[in-house]
């Protein structure tokens, strides 16, 4: 992987774990993730209209952005499904299983080939973001979270993580075909139309302006850094194969992991050192395999 790409993955890990970072922050979650994409996709509309910047839009492009918007939407539905009834140490792990599948996929259906020193990266970026969030390593607390599979929220997890897998590979098509700005423009207009159909649920009435009154220079803050995150990360994705910068892309655990022990106070322990590590040497070994 080149230098420069690497680069813009990193930068769109460290926006990523940033925007996590204001989502923890918020008071209603759900709708603050709403607010975030109002005010990115209202951002790139004004600099569309702006530059003249209007994607050429053709069925193919409308589709391939809608599917990828299901996916991605369905991944954050199911994870937050996952995490809200399950425990934490179980399914955050495996909701990380499409770095499993992204490869496969990659190779399978986009051609893409890796090289034995990019396999190990990827393998040690999958294990340590599997193992971060363990409370011990043992061959019985490395298995434990299949063994519960018989559990919705562990069930949820699992799907969250393969739906994730078939819209990062949706989304490298689009992107191939359509470059990065266009693609990523109509992808973030589905995910947040896809999004307000979930807001017009009678449960969710009166929390919007809610949300807004409460935390307005919060969700401003927002939109600016989930956009930074999309695009570096997608304009990176367009020189990376898929299979690589996926993986890649899992540092923003070990800078989500730095962020929660130097701003809220959040012990970091020996298994988060570890798993960061393994994170850190696959990245490397990526970058020069």
């Amino acid at each position: 992987m080149e230098t420069f790409t690497l680069l813009l993955i990193i930068f769109s890990a460290f926006m990523h774990a940033l925007w996590n970072l204001l989502v923890k922050q918020s008071n209603d979650k759900t709708i603050f993730i709403w607010w975030m994409f109002v005010s990115s996709w209202s951002m790139m509309t004004i600099y569309t209209v702006g530059f003249g910047a209007f994607p050429n839009l053709n069925l193919r492009l409308v589709i391939l952005a809608a599917l990828s918007a299901i996916c991605f939407v369905l991944y954050h539905w199911f994870g937050g499904f996952a995490y809200r009834d399950g425990d934490l140490s179980v399914t955050y792990p495996l909701a990380q299983t499409a770095m499993f599948y992204v490869p496969i996929w990659g190779v399978i259906f986009l051609g893409e080939s890796l090289t034995p020193v990019g396999i190990v990266g990827i393998v040690l970026i999958a294990l340590g973001a599997y193992c971060i969030q363990l409370r011990q390593i043992t061959p019985a607390e490395l298995l434990r979270p299949f063994t519960l599979i018989g559990d919705r929220s562990v069930q949820a997890a699992l799907i969250a993580g393969f739906v994730y897998s078939i819209g990062a590979i949706i989304d490298k098509i689009g992107i191939d075909s359509y470059s990065a700005y266009p693609f990523t423009y109509v992808l973030v207009f589905f995910m947040l139309v896809f999004m307000s159909l979930n807001l017009l649920r009678p449960c969710y009435r009166g929390r919007i302006l809610a949300e807004w009154q409460q935390n307005p220079k919060l969700i401003l803050w927002s939109g600016p850094v989930i956009l930074a995150s999309f695009m570096s990360f997608r304009f990176g994705l367009q020189l990376a194969p898929v299979s690589y910068a996926i993986p890649v892309r899992q540092i923003s655990l070990l800078i989500g992991v730095l962020i929660g022990l130097i701003f809220l106070g959040e012990s970091f322990g020996r298994i988060r050192l570890t798993s960061t590590g393994l994170i850190l040497v696959g990245v490397f070994l990526i970058w020069h395999g």
